[in-house]
């Protein structure tokens, strides 16, 4: 059952890129049919970190309240309706309100996810697994989103209907997948019979222990005590320096995502009609990274690897930003997606190690949770500048980005704390 449930979280995490990486190709469609200023469009991404911060205090308590099965089941029904203002095209604040459920949802997907895999006899293949299905959702998107507002007579709204579609999939298949999960852990955790079963099968996680600790605590308190636990976790070093470092390498990534196609259409004189597809490269070199080098970088050492590919994606940057060839700027933006991709996958690896087990679930929903807002909140400030002073901008900022995840994973712990 672990196996259709890494299968499930892909699911979710592929409808998460659909979402997340049209916005880039669609942002001058919808510029234009509202008339908006740079800073205006740029509201959507305020409207998504909203989502996820306000979720991310109450992830957890929901998750023990009605289990995994009934959580995902509920946020991908909110997803489908909520997404409903998108499809036609209602006016703006609307559209900002949509993309607000978005950061609500996506934000449960991603903390469920990424503590399940975590968690997995080797977590960052299963890591590189699961952000590796966002990186496909992330190049299909632009490629359909693309195609319909450039060839076809559809509104931009239209795209969503291939959302809302994923999102009542993903609803019926991840309740199946997880329906008994809480009651397969808790057995695993007070069992040795249960536990041995599990190692045969080479997919013996170790969160059955906290679901073990947790089914023996009273579900009264369980939201105020969920709560406490989320402060307590979000005030250690390992969960600060992750959420700050996950907070910079999502702001790059949605930065460069949704703002290269409008700087290759000011600064290069690009047509939509191809540029539009630069976005794609973006995504499909994220998830051939994330496939190809996630393996690779745990043989090798997750904390050094991360090292050298955010080096060298700052490098890559600058030269998007530097080499007045489109060209050249389209391969290049294609290598940094390529290094950048196996960054989280990689980093969330390091992150479980570094806490303890009862710290994993709340320390991984807060981190989760402060990258995704990073990656609303860096694209946000990015349309601000833009608006003064030029899409240029995405370049300094990114790089700077790049240059706060190297001093925070500088000060994370390079190995296992081996603390229970």
């Amino acid at each position: 059952m672990n196996r259709f449930r890494l299968l499930a979280v892909s699911l979710l995490n592929f409808a998460n890129g659909l979402g997340d990486s049209a916005a880039g190709a669609l942002l001058p469609s919808i510029q234009k049919q509202y008339d908006l200023t740079y800073a205006t469009v740029s509201l959507i991404f305020v409207g998504q970190a909203l989502g996820y911060i306000l979720a991310a205090p109450v992830i957890d308590a929901v998750r023990e309240r009605f289990g995994r099965s009934k959580t995902l089941a509920a946020t991908q029904l909110l997803l489908a309706v909520g997404i409903i203002p998108l499809i036609v095209t209602a006016p703006y604040p609307l559209v900002v309100l949509s993309f607000f459920v978005f950061g609500i949802c996506e934000s449960f997907n991603l903390a469920i996810g990424n503590v399940f895999c975590g968690s997995l006899s080797n977590g960052t293949t299963a890591l590189g697994i699961m952000h590796g299905a966002y990186g496909i959702g992330g190049t299909v998107g632009p490629l359909i989103a693309t195609t319909l507002v450039t060839r076809t007579t559809a509104v931009w709204g239209f795209y969503y209907f291939i959302v809302v579609g994923f999102a009542l999939l993903n609803c019926c298949f991840s309740a199946w997948c997880f329906w008994s999960y809480e009651t397969e852990t808790t057995k695993r955790a007070t069992g040795s019979a249960g536990l041995a079963e599990a190692g045969q099968a080479g997919m013996f996680d170790e969160e059955a222990i906290i679901m073990g600790r947790q089914h023996a605590m009273s579900r009264d308190s369980g939201a105020v005590a969920s709560l406490y636990g989320v402060l307590s976790a979000a005030a250690t070093k390992v969960v600060l320096l992750g959420a700050l470092f996950l907070f910079c390498y999502q702001g790059a990534e949605v930065s460069v995502s949704g703002w290269v196609l409008t700087f290759l259409l000011d600064h290069r004189n690009g047509d939509q009609k191809t540029v539009g597809y630069v976005t794609s490269g973006f995504w499909g070199g994220i998830t051939l990274g994330r496939f190809l080098l996630s393996t690779p970088a745990q043989w090798i050492g997750e904390k050094r690897f991360v090292y050298g590919l955010a080096v060298l994606a700052g490098v890559f940057q600058l030269i998007v930003w530097l080499v007045p060839n489109i060209i050249a700027d389209f391969v290049a933006v294609a290598i940094l997606g390529f290094l950048l991709g196996p960054i989280y996958p990689c980093a969330a690896a390091v992150f479980m190690r570094a806490m303890t087990r009862d710290e994993q679930v709340r320390g991984m929903v807060i981190m989760s949770a402060f990258g995704s807002s990073g990656g609303a909140a860096a694209p946000f400030t990015t349309g601000l500048l833009a608006h003064a002073v030029g899409t240029f901008v995405l370049h300094p900022i990114a790089v700077s980005l790049y240059a706060v995840m190297l001093v925070c994973w500088y000060f994370l712990p390079g190995h296992p704390m081996n603390r229970n």
